[in-house]
């Protein structure tokens, strides 16, 4: 999404949000919550020098005809572990050579301006409590169930960090022991079960369990994922319709353990299995209800307001934030 306007077009503070993922680099001209002009690349592996160089480009990119005065601050939503109080990765599982890098201050020497330096799942709770499904509540919990599984939180008002920066991961918490290896390591996590990922494993067993069904069908012909599994259940498939309430199970179970945690006003939830958010809604709410403690059975999950926009939402308002404090400069 890139369209080139007009300086008199965009009055007012502006930011520039950055997402650095596994296989794309995006870049945003924010103002006020608003994504005025989008634009992304894929990323290039060969390391950070050479991110930072797409990173100069999108952004030159995205701010078109507005003089480079009118920006006033860089925010990245990048993936950790990532210690947010001193800017530095520490380490990148998708992206080889960013161990301890220094983000913060190569971004901070790139642009001259007031860098925030947030974790991808973090930076996007920030968009949606400021400018999303949150707006107006002082406890959130966000959680974007995508290839992965994570997140951040909202409590008492202020963006969850906890020490050094890395708090909320919330999809690492065991929710079943001795279950499928997670990312991490580990067994059993809530990522390992209800990340997006998860439900394509299962929907491939599936389908070579019984290859003369819907999946089955499908795996004939190309690899079964996710998605799959939702345009069966849409069309009515019973199998399809049981690894949907599998999956709105696993959430319900992993969601109730964050209200436990978090005592949120709401949970909401994002990434690529949201948009099936209406076949996995009421089994959400019925584990929740069955689960959860008395004071917490009427909490609601919602959908995401902001979709994949949320983390560059999120980086540019906490860009803006550091105008206020301009010894945050370089970190």
């Amino acid at each position: 999404m890139l369209k080139r306007l007009r300086a008199e077009e965009m009055p007012g503070n502006h930011a520039i949000g950055f997402d650095l993922g596994g296989t794309q680099v995006r870049a945003a001209l924010v103002r006020d919550g608003e994504v005025l002009v989008r634009t992304a690349a894929a990323t290039d592996i060969a390391g950070p020098a050479a991110v930072m160089r797409q990173f100069r480009n999108l952004a030159a990119m995205v701010r078109g005809d507005l003089p480079e005065s009118e920006i006033k601050a860089v925010g990245v939503a990048a993936p950790g572990p990532l210690d947010t109080v001193s800017g530095v990765v520490d380490h990148i599982p998708t992206l080889p050579g960013w161990d301890q890098f220094p983000l913060r201050r190569a971004l901070a020497d790139a642009f001259g301006l007031p860098v925030a330096v947030e974790n991808d799942g973090t930076a996007a709770a920030c968009g949606e409590w400021k400018h999303g499904a949150g707006r107006g509540l002082d406890n959130i919990v966000y959680a974007t169930v995508s290839t992965g599984l994570g997140g951040g939180a909202v409590v008492d008002g202020r963006l969850m960090h906890g020490r050094r920066g890395m708090g909320a991961h919330i999809g690492h918490f065991q929710i079943v022991p001795n279950g499928p290896v997670c990312s991490c390591g580990t067994r059993g996590c809530f990522e390992a079960l209800a990340a997006g990922t998860a439900l394509g494993k299962r929907a491939k067993a599936a389908a070579a369990a019984n290859p003369n069904g819907y999946l089955g069908h499908r795996a004939a012909t190309a690899e079964v994922l996710s998605k799959d599994v939702v345009e069966g259940a849409r069309q009515g498939d019973a199998e399809c319709v049981r690894l949907m309430a599998e999956e709105a199970d696993y959430l319900g179970v992993g969601f109730t353990g964050l209200i436990h945690i978090f005592s949120p006003d709401v949970v909401i939830m994002g990434g690529g299995v949201s948009k099936a958010f209406d076949l996995l809604s009421d089994g959400i709410h019925a584990v929740i209800r069955r689960d959860a403690m008395a004071p917490f059975k009427d909490v609601k999950v919602v959908p995401a307001e902001l979709g994949d926009n949320a983390g560059l939402v999120g980086a540019a308002s906490l860009a803006l934030d550091l105008i206020k404090q301009p010894a945050a400069i370089g970190g």
